[in-house]
């Protein structure tokens, strides 16, 4: 007798717990709609990640928020890693394959490490200066946009690669005469020492140093004010001080002055 109240009363709770376990059940939500995320509760459990965008100035830091990239997180999520082109694309930039080459770290896109010898990734961005190089060869063009710029945004010294006209130039010197994308465009900037002028054209420096007339205190770009290599016209200042029929007979100024960088009276 005993013995069978002892199975009725355990059919009695075990059908009661099974109830309650299917009123549980159905007062759940379905599986996909379980885990309701916000940003704060990513770094609990990804330090790293939110440590390198807050270190980081870039768009993925003031733009974008975790759950915006990550539109799912496991283990019901299929699709927790995004892909770039999903906000980047239009730029024939963002057609480039392996973006993860150069941008190493998602999370600090701007930290770009380049390897191997690049240029047309580079110039996707940076159209000027590969119109720049087509427009006006020279070495520079024939190098690698990474021989120079070893690190992204990093501005080299010129003195990396070039020694200085003259002692005590600096680099902000070399940039008032050579545009670095086209160094052979030469302009010198009107107070340009002769210095910097002389260690091309030593022959003419010569000539300068030792003439007594007053071009000797002239800087060269003085007279030569204009894209290299501009040969001025006496005219310009000196007009014709000669009678006409002079003028007329000697054309030519250094047919008698012989050389303005060395004028005979």
């Amino acid at each position: 007798m005993l013995k069978k109240k002892a199975v009725l009363l355990g059919k009695i709770l075990g059908a009661t717990v099974l109830s309650a376990m299917i009123m549980v059940g159905l007062a759940m939500p379905a599986k996909a709609a379980r885990a309701q995320l916000a940003v704060t509760d990513c770094v609990k459990c990804h330090e790293k990640e939110p440590a390198t965008i807050a270190a980081n100035e870039s768009k993925h830091k003031t733009a974008v928020s975790c759950l915006e990239c990550h539109l799912e997180h496991g283990p019901w999520g299929k699709e927790i890693i995004p892909q770039c082109a999903m906000c980047h694309e239009g730029k024939s930039h963002y057609k480039l394959e392996n973006c993860l080459g150069c941008h190493v770290d998602p999370h600090n896109p701007l930290g770009i490490v380049f390897s191997g010898n690049l240029v047309a990734p580079c110039l996707t961005c940076h159209e000027q200066q590969g119109k720049e190089f087509k427009e006006f060869p020279s070495k520079h063009a024939q190098q690698a946009c990474n021989f120079c710029h070893e690190k992204h945004r990093q501005i080299p010294e010129c003195f990396q690669c070039h020694e200085p006209h003259a002692k005590g130039q600096t680099m902000a010197d070399c940039l008032a005469c050579h545009p670095v994308h086209q160094p052979r465009s030469i302009v010198p900037d009107v107070k340009t020492q002769r210095g910097f002028c002389v260690p091309c054209h030593e022959d003419i420096g010569a000539l300068m140093a030792k003439t007594t007339t007053k071009h000797q205190a002239f800087t060269c770009v003085f007279c030569h004010n204009g894209p290299h290599p501009t040969v001025p016209k006496c005219q310009g200042c000196h007009g014709e001080p000669h009678s006409a029929t002079m003028h007329q007979k000697m054309p030519k100024c250094i047919d008698c002055h012989i050389d303005p960088h060395n004028l005979q009276k």
